[in-house]
């Protein structure tokens, strides 16, 4: 009998219409206030089949911040690319992803002081995130830095998600109020210290 070929691509349809309704439902009320029922009346399926692509509401919840995240990390990068200085493009980064998730109703919904702030605790166990920050943390190193050990990497990533989560919860007087706080306390500890190259 023949495969159907096509079968996971609707799956991957399904479940990303499954996450766009979620992201509606995110830019009118906190994230942590939505339920699975609301997300599947949104989606105009029943319980049962939300539940065939995200066993539960954690599930769901990390399928949508691993997206988003991809995409703001993409972004980002995009808009950075062209920054020569390392302590520069960090700072950029970081005030660029921030304006970005600030002026997005369905992210800025994870940080709601509202309610539990959901996008702290996703971004701290998130693996995607790590590895993206990892990324980002790895390409601050100038053509002369010496290598960064990976559990530096690691520490310093980590570190860095929680300055992001912190300004989104407790932001800054204004955006450069934010841009002179990374520049002072942030980029100085992030950046590593570029060696000559013999």
């Amino acid at each position: 009998m023949p495969r159907d070929w096509l079968s996971a691509r609707r799956s991957e349809v399904a479940a990303d219409h499954i996450l766009d309704a979620a992201d509606a439902l995110f830019s009118q009320q906190d994230a942590a206030t939505v339920g699975m029922h609301e997300i599947a009346t949104a989606a105009g399926c029943s319980r049962a089949t939300l539940y065939r692509y995200f066993e539960n509401r954690d599930a769901l919840y990390t399928a949508y911040v691993h997206r988003e995240a991809r995409r703001l990390y993409l972004d980002v990068s995009e808009q950075v690319a062209a920054v020569a200085d390392p302590a520069e493009r960090l700072i950029e980064g970081v005030i660029t992803a921030l304006r970005a998730v600030r002026e997005s109703p369905a992210l800025s919904s994870w940080f709601a002081t509202t309610q539990r702030p959901i996008g702290g605790e996703m971004a701290e166990h998130s693996e995607v995130i790590r590895a993206l920050v990892e990324g980002f943390v790895r390409s601050l190193a100038g053509p002369g830095a010496t290598g960064q050990a990976e559990d530096e990497v690691g520490r310093r990533a980590g570190w860095l998600v929680r300055i992001m989560v912190s300004l989104l919860v407790f932001p800054g007087g204004d955006e450069s109020d934010e841009r002179a706080m990374l520049a002072e306390f942030v980029a100085p500890l992030l950046i590593p210290a570029q060696q000559p190259v013999d």
